[in-house]
């Protein structure tokens, strides 16, 4: 154990990459950073980083952002809680701790949002706590190092990992062991083909030693996911397209969509389509398949002309510049860029 943080530090100093909440790792910067590349790949993550920070540079201003404008900062991440529970928490750390992050990690864990994983990292990088990262990337990592073959996926195999995680980080450069061991699981000690020449810890690694790094990490394997058919309206009206707003709980909670049917099978969501707004589905217009964490939706968007729109505050109708401005719930923005 003694050898694997040398080891590991030395390799990062000349191979560490290069990233904006690196070069000014304040708590905000790496809690911001943390929320954002949960379920994101960090290319995908950052531009959307650079233009939140420059929208919301502290917490106070996060904290007073209205929703819509927030959700629109975050349109194409994905995972909309994520937000929510972001806002949540700046709000909190407002009323409690007046504007800044606690320097403490119980108190970090405590805010909405915040788990063990973001936690260590705003303990560890930010304010130099002896507090290990554990995510995905580590849980493969050490489940390579030690031939740990309890499933990563659950309790007992994570408290394993876990507790070896807390054992090997260092006292004087936690926030650089951690980021080494993202940056070691996101270059080399990758899912499927492992790069084990490449790899500062290959010395120390069981796995590569027994020859079983393919192997592992051990994990549950998911769920299919449901598949789901789509039927979507383009209704136009003098310039402007009537839009609904989703259940303000829920998965795209408040989001805005195109009117939409889901249904088993297509001409069974076309149908319902019809019978929500009491018109006839015309021309097919554009059509995607978007692929959630759980679930498929196969969408096909109709142009609409004979539709009515439903009663409630949950229609509206919007212009083309306004589409630009308000939140879309996940594939929809792509489908206000056709119309």
């Amino acid at each position: 154990m003694e050898n694997i943080s040398p080891a590991l530090l030395h390799w990062f100093h000349a191979n560490h990459r290069i990233l904006p909440f690196r070069s000014d790792p304040t708590p905000y910067h790496v809690w911001l950073s943390e929320i954002m590349l949960q379920q994101t790949r960090v290319s995908a993550a950052l531009p959307y980083y650079e233009r939140f920070l420059a929208a919301l540079p502290d917490i106070p201003a996060l904290a007073a952002c209205e929703e819509e404008k927030l959700h629109k900062l975050w349109e194409g991440l994905g995972y909309y809680s994520r937000v929510r529970n972001l806002q949540k928490a700046a709000k909190l750390v407002c009323a409690q701790y007046g504007g800044e992050l606690p320097a403490d990690y119980d108190a970090l864990r405590a805010l909405p949002g915040i788990g063990d994983y973001t936690a260590g990292a705003v303990a560890s990088i930010a304010y130099g706590e002896k507090r290990p990262a554990v995510d995905g990337n580590v849980l493969r990592v050490y489940a390579r190092l030690y031939a740990v073959r309890e499933d990563i996926l659950k309790s007992a195999g994570r408290k394993r990992i876990t507790k070896l995680a807390e054992e090997t980080i260092p006292g004087d450069r936690p926030g650089d062991f951690n980021e080494a061991l993202m940056d070691l699981g996101a270059e080399v000690c990758i899912p499927k083909h492992p790069r084990c020449a490449a790899c500062p810890l290959r010395a120390f690694c069981e796995a590569s030693r027994l020859g079983i790094e393919a192997e592992l990490p051990v994990r549950t394997k998911k769920k299919p996911q449901t598949e789901w058919q789509a039927a979507c309206a383009i209704v136009e009206r003098d310039g402007r397209f009537l839009l609904h707003r989703r259940p303000p709980k829920g998965m795209l909670a408040n989001m805005w969509e195109f009117p939409m049917a889901l249904a088993p099978e297509a001409e069974e969501s076309r149908t319902a389509l019809e019978k929500l707004l009491g018109g006839r589905a015309g021309e097919l217009r554009w059509t995607l398949t978007h692929v959630f964490t759980h679930r498929i939706w196969h969408m096909r968007a109709y142009d609409m002309e004979t539709a009515c729109a439903p009663s409630g505050e949950d229609w509206r109708w919007f212009t083309r510049e306004e589409l630009r401005q308000i939140p879309l719930a996940g594939p929809h923005a792509r489908l206000a860029a056709i119309v």
